[in-house]
């Protein structure tokens, strides 16, 4: 759901959010815990110790009071959000009261024992037998099914929770914060985090010259659909989803309808992707932990199901690497996939300039129009610049600062995280409540499928695991020591 023309965008309003997150979290700086009383959610086999505010100087609100804490200051900031998108502000708060109710008993329930625990000296911790060991990112799948369920089964329901259904804002305010923790964990390993900026800048650039060109050329030559249908059609499935094929819509000025149905298109197989690939990726990548996280960003096309789809194959992998004696630092695959996931989004703006200069020039004249420089920047996606700058100011501070504060850096780092967890089961959640595949389906989108279905399962995917293997084969996350 987009937000009305005369709000501001989900765009600007995500970098608003999660910067404004950021700033309280290094509160600690100045030593004030601000965000503290932020629940967390640990493995579980008894329920009632399931729950728990991030730091202890919050520890007499409980569980369920640092549950209920986070719940009202999220809807407080997220019905907010919503005036500002010119949204329906009571249908808002009401909405995501269930989604986010929903959602995190979806994430409790994914941290459950049998479903979290990944290595077999706490399998022995808790007396248990067996476990899918997913780690606690178990519950995103869960909120994901849950999602779907409701979304295909329930649909008056999920049209009630319309309003809340916001899987790109929820993933971008997560991707902003998600700089900062990827901060410290750059700076702990500063030659690795360089060399996988740069490969994944690489790895971008050859993906958008091979997966565009040959997307556009099977559905304009094997499909024939007009220019108008396959530009968005390229975009959306070799570049980067919704977003992409928005910005190229209005690039070349296609008709409204035409992004989309291709966005619902993308909505759909990302899931498909989702239940997937990161298990596909799980089981043949363990031996190359950060090529799976590429493959990710290059193969699952939007940023929510993308970061999500990294979230969970390296819980997949961290898990069969702790097996084996095997601990590695946890979010580097996830930082591949994040990483890789932000490149693309950079270039949209660009790509999409280039393509409406390439159709005001070439395709669609108009007398006396000309396409602005300032184009790149009305389509650069703003949630960038938070990610940019969160990831540098926690680096700069971890690098340079004395190891007092650096560690405190790192503790308010990790406060941010738990909100960030939470903004991710909400997307998880809210993708598959928007997934109505018979819908859909109903409204004509077959042909439209068969293409996507045939470059992406039939090239991308296999063009994106080769790209990855090239750029971050041999290339693995730093281990724990200690």
């Amino acid at each position: 759901m987009t937000a009305k023309a005369v709000g501001i965008s989900e765009d600007l309003l995500s970098l608003i959010i999660g910067l404004a997150i950021f700033v309280l979290a290094l509160g600690l700086l100045g030593g004030a815990d601000i965000l503290g009383w932020v629940v967390t959610t640990g493995v579980w086999t008894d329920l009632s110790k399931a729950l728990a505010p991030m730091s202890k100087t919050y520890a007499a609100l409980g569980g369920v009071g640092a549950l209920v804490a986070t719940y009202v200051a999220l809807l407080v900031v997220m019905t907010a959000g919503a005036a500002a998108l010119r949204a329906d502000v009571g249908r808002f708060a009401l909405a995501f009261t269930a989604v986010f109710w929903i959602s995190y008993i979806c994430w409790i329930a994914g941290s459950y024992a049998n479903m979290a625990v990944n290595t077999p000296a706490d399998m022995q911790k808790f007396g248990i037998s067996w476990s899918l060991r997913l780690t606690a990112e178990g519950g995103f799948v869960v909120a994901l099914i849950v999602g779907l369920i409701i979304g295909n089964f329930f649909p008056a329901l999920a049209d009630w929770m319309k309003e809340a259904v916001r899987p790109e804002l929820y993933i971008k305010i997560a991707i902003v914060l998600l700089g900062g923790f990827l901060g410290i964990v750059s700076a702990e390993k500063l030659t690795l985090a360089t060399r996988l900026m740069f490969l994944g800048l690489a790895s971008i650039i050859v993906a958008y010259l091979i997966f565009w060109s040959v997307v556009y050329y099977v559905a304009r030559v094997w499909f024939k659909f007009s220019r108008e249908w396959a530009a968005p059609l390229a975009s959306g499935i070799a570049v980067c989803g919704v977003s992409a094929a928005i910005a190229t819509g209005g690039a070349i000025r296609a008709r409204p309808v035409v992004p989309i149905m291709v966005s619902s298109l993308v909505v759909i197989f990302a899931v498909v992707e989702l239940l997937i690939l990161p298990f596909v990726a799980g089981y043949f990548l363990a031996g190359q932990p950060m090529a799976a996280g590429a493959w990710m960003a290059l193969s699952v096309k939007t940023d929510g199901a993308a970061v999500a789809s990294g979230s969970i194959t390296e819980a997949l992998i961290l898990a069969q690497a702790a097996a084996q004696g095997i601990k590695y630092q946890p979010g580097w695959i996830l930082g591949a996939a994040a990483t890789l996931k932000v490149f693309i989004d950079i270039f949209i703006g660009v790509w999409a300039f280039l393509l409406a200069w390439i159709w005001t020039k070439h395709i669609d004249v108009r007398k006396g129009e000309t396409v602005r420089v300032r184009e790149i920047w009305d389509r650069f996606p703003k949630f960038i610049i938070g990610y940019v700058v969160t990831f540098l100011i926690v680096l700069i501070v971890a690098l340079a600062a004395a190891p007092a504060v650096a560690a405190q850096v790192k503790t308010s780092m990790l406060e941010a995280n738990a909100l960030r967890g939470i903004f991710f089961v909400l997307t998880f959640f809210t993708i598959g409540v928007m997934s109505n595949f018979r819908r859909l389906w109903e409204e004509g989108i077959g042909r439209l499928a068969a293409v996507y279905l045939l470059t992406l399962f039939g090239f991308v995917i296999w063009v994106a695991l080769a790209i990855s293997l090239v750029f971050f084969a041999g290339f693995k996350p730093p281990l724990i020591t200690g």
